[in-house]
């Protein structure tokens, strides 16, 4: 295991951009390595710096969040989100991400590494952000640098691009909008075979909570290999000409009570369009 390397304590006052970087990358190494939580906040506090504004400053919450999803330190983003909440959850400053404004990118890591375990602390955090109406803020949100590959997507879509079902199923449930349905189609057809499972379960997972689908263009123009794809009953449904097919009705009021219903059914009960 590669050493950590050292951390250099002294006063703040003393550190220049150049010392900074160096107790910044020795704070980087720590949560990679998944050293104890206790010794990581000291660092975080105390010793590891980041250069903002011409000062040196100690790591924020919302920082240090980022490092323990990239390295699923679970133990540490746990303890932040129970010791800030939500304040875990903030955009970081400018210093740290090079789009000032560009949002707060944590959900948007999260679905990228599939941190299913930390997206749950995430949601249980989320209960304290101000109401439904913020939460559903959060969960649709475009957060994140604005040159990245990410930029201008919401973690539902994110998560339908990089076939994550798991993290797909804890965003519905909580409240995210569930937009992507082309892009889960065309996801289907596109995707290498060793993929295709993943890809099925999350349309199959945006399709329970579609309540009205969106008429979609390539449905029309290529009916044939879609109500192949998908079985008469929901083209039908997608196309706008019959109800909801009555299992995924069923299935859809099961899903509301939490991922665990869904994912605990027999396989013959599992939602498959």
């Amino acid at each position: 295991t590669p050493a950590v390397p050292p951390v250099f304590s002294g006063r703040r006052d003393l550190f220049s951009p150049r010392e900074c970087e160096r107790t910044a990358f020795s704070f980087y190494c720590a949560v990679r390595e998944q050293l104890p939580v206790w010794l990581l906040e000291e660092m975080r506090s105390m010793e590891v710096f980041c250069w903002d504004n011409g000062s040196p400053r100690a790591f924020q919450p919302s920082e240090a969040l980022l490092y323990a999803i990239v390295h699923d330190h679970q133990d540490y983003a746990r303890y932040l989100l129970n010791r800030y909440s939500v304040g875990a959850l903030r955009a970081p400053a400018c210093s740290f991400c090079c789009c000032p404004g560009s949002g707060a990118p944590h959900l948007s890591v999260v679905v990228r590494y599939n941190r299913v375990t930390i997206l749950g602390m995430v949601m249980e955090a989320l209960k304290d952000c101000g109401g439904p109406v913020k939460r559903r803020e959060y969960l649709d949100g475009r957060g994140g640098c604005l040159h990245a590959a990410d930029a201008g997507k919401t973690a539902v879509q994110l998560a339908v691009e990089l076939s994550h079902p798991e993290c797909l199923l804890q965003l519905l449930i909580h409240g995210a909008r569930p937009d992507g349905l082309e892009v889960a189609l065309q996801r289907l057809v596109s995707c290498m075979v060793s993929e295709r499972q993943q890809a099925q379960r999350c349309l199959d997972f945006l399709l329970l909570f579609l309540a009205k689908p969106p008429l979609l263009p390539c449905l029309r123009d290529e009916p044939q290999r879609w109500q192949g794809l998908l079985g008469n009953r929901v083209f039908s449904w997608l196309c706008g000409l019959a109800p909801s097919p009555l299992l995924l009705q069923a299935l859809r009021c099961l899903a509301q009570s939490g991922s665990d219903r869904i994912t605990s059914l027999p396989d013959f009960l599992q939602p498959h369009s």
